[in-house]
């Protein structure tokens, strides 16, 4: 009985939600060259498929699973796997401060999106189920209408 009742918690405990991380994660700061190779590797990823939870080329990419992939090849951080998580990443920058290798996450309060500062207004992120990563700038008419906080790690 006892055994019975641990599963039952542990399945419950499993399946309940959690709230988004307010934790800050610290990581050294990147320097100019990992940031240029950051931006280079993800350009070199456009055009892999979407797919939902994905995080390697061959499986194709999610928003934060193709800034972890990208992190960790060219820096050597392991970035938090989830966007929720990616808005403690490192440390908030103003837009107007906005460089390459930077993470740009879209959604006010409580980011939905996220995506690879690679200069010149533009950046690399996976958007959409069906979709690939692609590169797109912050002045489109859909980005530009967004709330976008920006990390540097």
């Amino acid at each position: 009985m006892l055994t019975l009742v641990g599963i039952c918690l542990l399945a419950v405990a499993c399946s309940t939600p959690r709230a988004p991380s307010s934790r800050t994660f610290s990581y050294p700061t990147l320097t100019p060259e990992q940031s240029s190779d950051i931006a280079i590797h993800a350009l070199g990823l456009v055009g892999t498929p979407y797919r939902y939870g994905g995080n390697t080329p061959d499986s194709g990419f999610d928003c934060s699973g193709l800034i972890g992939y990208v992190y960790r090849s060219r820096a050597g951080i392991a970035p938090p796997r989830t966007v929720a998580q990616l808005d403690g990443f490192g440390q908030p920058v103003s837009t107007s401060e906005l460089r390459t290798g930077d993470l740009v996450l879209f959604g006010g309060g409580r980011p939905f999106h996220a995506g690879i500062y690679v200069g010149e207004g533009r950046f690399v992120h996976a958007p959409s189920t069906g979709g690939e990563v692609r590169l797109d700038r912050l002045a489109s008419v859909y980005w530009s209408k967004q709330a976008v906080a920006v990390r540097r790690p």
